[in-house]
């Protein structure tokens, strides 16, 4: 407690208004951002996960637009799922039960790029160089900071995505009631690493159950709740990079850790929607099939070889395409191998998937045959596509 204690303290010592560019510019620094004082979570009771029937997350009359922003590098890797995101973001924003508002694209490269016409784009800068210690995610919460500050942002309530996410119909604004709306990963386990987060989640915020599992993607927050969170979220980041033993605890969901502590430490609970997305999720008895690529000193990415999750897209809203998916032409998945057909977007890290991808042979789920037909009519309809 007395460390925890001892973090807190820190904290406060500094204003809001002290967090700029230049107070970051060193990795070394200690973090600046006020939190706020004692405060509660909402006093509705909300279960660990909640399906809310949607006639009950919409107020009657006049919709509750969001906001859909996704952070992105300049590289082609981000910019082909950019731009397909961006295709399925334009179908389904006037369907019905649809409250999606506008869109953008945080380019966080500092300078503009050629799809600036194609996709509305806010330019962030950068980290400072050496900031991010080899951890290139630390850029997103950076890049938020800039774009709640100082873009002029209409919708009074922001989705959260990335890049290789994929709407697969229309979503409704399921925050509600000062909560917000973000899917649960398994894998985010507060209670765990108790120890660990009580240096940035002092006890006297309360219990460590009040940080939800929960990552800052896909996230729908209200626009008031985020401008608090964001600066905190950037400097929790920084100083749980900075600490060895958080770094090793957490790996490459450590900015996921951090969002979730940082809506915590600002009140901000949220209701957790197993429906907001489907992905190909690391189910515990399969973790010996789980292959760890190293592309920095220190950034893990993470390929599984296994069934998705769920094979059917049933009600998600959407597909996110993290891991490689491997079969052979029966139809049966090549746990740990490349298999005879194969669908992974990091395959295109240099260059973009070619049109008319080869459809998934049968007996595959659902889902990734959805996923593989999706990108194929996004890449048959953008403009200039490989080009």
């Amino acid at each position: 407690m007395g460390c925890g204690n001892l973090f807190y303290n820190l904290l406060v010592t500094f204003s809001v208004a002290l967090i700029t560019y230049n107070i970051i510019i060193s990795a070394n620094a200690p973090l600046k951002q006020e939190l706020p004082g004692p405060s509660k979570s909402s006093s509705i009771s909300v279960d660990p996960v909640i399906k809310m029937p949607l006639d009950r997350s919409r107020k009657y009359g006049k919709k509750r637009l969001f906001h859909t922003a996704v952070t992105s590098s300049d590289s082609v890797y981000n910019t082909w799922q950019c731009r397909i995101m961006y295709y399925w973001f334009k179908k389904f924003r006037d369907g019905p039960n649809s409250e999606m508002g506008g869109f953008t694209r945080i380019l966080h490269s500092g300078k503009p790029d050629k799809f600036m016409d194609e996709i509305p784009t806010f330019v962030a800068q950068p980290l400072p160089p050496g900031t991010d210690q080899g951890y290139i995610v630390l850029n997103r919460p950076w890049a938020f900071v800039q774009w709640v500050q100082q873009a002029n942002i209409k919708e009074d309530y922001i989705l959260m995505s990335e890049p290789d996410h994929i709407i697969v119909k229309p979503i409704p604004n399921l925050a509600k009631d000062g909560l917000g709306a973000a899917f649960p990963f398994f894998y985010i386990e507060p209670k765990k690493y108790e120890s660990t987060l009580r240096k940035y989640f002092p006890e006297e915020k309360g219990p460590i159950t009040n940080i939800d599992p929960i990552g800052n993607s896909p996230v729908i927050v209200g626009k008031d709740s985020l401008k608090k969170i964001a600066p905190t979220w950037m400097n929790v980041s920084l100083a749980m990079k900075k600490d060895p033993e958080t770094d090793k605890a957490f790996g490459w969901v450590l900015e996921m850790y951090a969002y979730a502590v940082a809506s915590a430490l600002h009140g901000v609970a949220n209701i957790l929607h197993k429906d907001f997305m489907i992905q190909s999720m690391i189910e515990r008895h399969l973790q010996p099939f789980v292959i760890f690529r190293t592309f920095t000193s220190s950034l893990l990415f993470c390929d599984i070889y296994q069934p998705p999750w769920d094979t059917e897209v049933g009600n998600k809203y959407i597909i996110h395409y993290t891991y490689g998916c491997d079969y052979d032409m029966k139809g049966k998945l090549t746990y740990g191998k490349i298999g005879e057909w194969r669908f992974d977007k990091r395959s295109y890290d240099t260059v973009v998937p070619p049109k008319n991808l080869p459809l998934p042979p049968p007996g595959v789920p659902e889902s990734v045959v959805t996923l593989v037909k999706m990108v194929n009519e996004a890449t048959a309809n953008i403009p200039n596509w490989g080009t």
